[in-house]
């Protein structure tokens, strides 16, 4: 065997260790920050603590001068278009941020191991699109044609990569919808009679199996009464929502990063930094350092990993208050009105508000909380897909769904093709199969299921 050399181009971005912990800072939670800078205070005698200010508004320095430093980050597309040979790992897609309350985070995480960072951000891309339960918020001919633009690639690649998702760590996530994500689940149960009837079941007879009706399934079926049993037994035991939720303890308790309010006719947003302990590098240590005697790298070196750390935390904050900021502002009628109301808005249109690129919005957005006069929740509900053909999201119109449907006389529920002409007099023009897909999301049955004698229902 002959050895060779030949000369080989490639791109690559070289990370440094100080970049990677400004990564980190801005994946980090309120909590998670607070332990950090304790943790930072405790190791590093060069830090110390300010005494908290009266203005909850201000931020220790002046980051603008340094948000620049994020142009640095590598970026997804960068590094899957255009190279020139080689294969090139996002190693900021990498970085450890704990365990994350989003379990879309989680699921990257357990990807990353096997997966590379392409794959990664496709794969990121498919659980944007998810709803909180993991099943795709938009047809997934739309999703092809979008994320064919949004990503630069062919639809046949995307759809790969929603199969591999579908059918991975999580079997059901990023499915179109409830009978997509049994049957990937059950593709996943020991071969047999039970798996194959259930299979069936879920393709042709969910009518039969929401009925409960096991002797037209047998019928249907052409199996004994037995055998119907230990499948629709087995159809039991899957998951009716793919995205699992994150281990909860009875004593944890959701804090805050960020705190919106209504004051004099606008919207104002702030950090909640009741808890977290505002560090700076102390003066005189700094003075006594650059007049020492002798060798004093060690200091130095200190001296270096707190400019580091108080510059990662001003630029991690300025940047979750300007994103914060935005989406407020893009969202404001949802805060005023409620789920109805809540506009299209993508990681794109906020990146381009606030000159950045969307992998730092995901970052800055994942796992945080905003406490707001409508309730505390995740800054990523504050994002919702574009409904096709509409100027609505389809969080929106699934609240629409939601609001008729429990409006309805109990005796003569609406059906889904009712449903949607009722949409259509209010401006939002959808499918049937398109309420059908947010119905299903909503848990709620079929208009023949939801029906009640009249006597029940003036009884009820």
């Amino acid at each position: 065997m002959k050895a060779t050399m030949s000369p080989k181009l490639g791109l690559g971005v070289n990370l440094t260790p100080q970049l990677l912990q400004s990564i980190r800072l801005l994946q980090l939670t309120a909590p998670q920050l607070e332990l950090e800078l304790r943790q930072a205070l405790e190791r590093n005698p060069l830090l110390e603590q300010e005494e908290p200010e009266d203005d909850a508004e201000d931020i220790a320095a002046d980051p603008r001068l340094d948000t620049a430093a994020w142009d640095e980050l590598p970026e997804p597309s960068f590094l899957s278009g255009g190279s020139v040979g080689g294969d090139y790992d996002d190693a900021s897609l990498r970085v450890a941020a704990g365990e994350s309350t989003d379990p879309r985070v989680r699921l990257l995480q357990a990807l990353s191991l096997q997966w590379n960072a392409r794959e990664l951000e496709l794969a990121a891309w498919w659980l944007d699109q998810c709803d909180d339960r993991g099943y795709l918020e938009a047809p997934l001919d739309e999703l092809h044609r979008l994320g064919a633009d949004t990503c630069n690639v062919d639809a046949g690649e995307l759809e790969v990569v929603r199969q591999r998702v579908l059918h991975g760590e999580w079997p059901g996530v990023a499915a179109v919808d409830a009978t997509e994500c049994l049957r990937a689940q059950l593709a996943l149960q020991p071969a047999g009679l039970a798996r194959d009837l259930a299979s069936r079941i879920l393709r042709d007879h969910l009518d039969l199996l929401a009925a409960h009706d096991e002797i037209a399934l047998g019928r249907a079926l052409g199996a004994d009464a037995d055998a119907v049993r230990a499948a629709v037994a087995l159809i039991l035991t899957l998951r009716a929502h793919p995205m699992d939720e994150a281990p909860a303890s009875e004593h944890d308790v959701v804090v805050p990063d960020v705190v919106a309010w209504r004051a004099d006719g606008q919207w104002r947003v702030a950090l909640n930094s009741r808890h977290t302990p505002r560090v700076r590098i102390s003066a005189h240590c700094e003075r006594a350092l650059s007049d020492a005697p002798g060798d004093v790298s060690v200091l130095r070196g200190l001296l270096d990993e707190a400019r580091w750390l108080v510059r990662g935390v001003s630029m991690r904050n300025d940047t979750l208050l300007r994103t914060t900021q935005v989406l407020v502002e893009r969202q404001r009628a949802f805060l005023e009105r409620g789920e109805e109301a809540i506009a299209p808005l993508t990681l794109r249109e906020v990146a381009d508000a606030i000159g950045m690129h969307e992998s730092t919005v995901s970052r800055i957005t994942t796992g945080k909380y905003i406490q707001t006069p409508r309730g505390t929740f995740e800054l990523k509900r504050l994002f919702a897909v574009r409904l096709e053909g509409a100027e609505v999201s389809g969080s929106a119109v699934k609240a629409m769904v939601k609001r008729l449907i429990d409006d309805e006389p109990s005796h003569a529920p609406l059906a889904d093709d009712t449903i949607a002409g009722l949409l259509a007099r209010q401006g939002v023009r959808v499918a049937r199969r398109t309420v059908a897909k947010y119905r299903d999301q909503l848990a709620i049955a079929p208009a023949r299921l939801r029906r009640r004698p009249m006597a029940l229902a003036k009884a009820g």
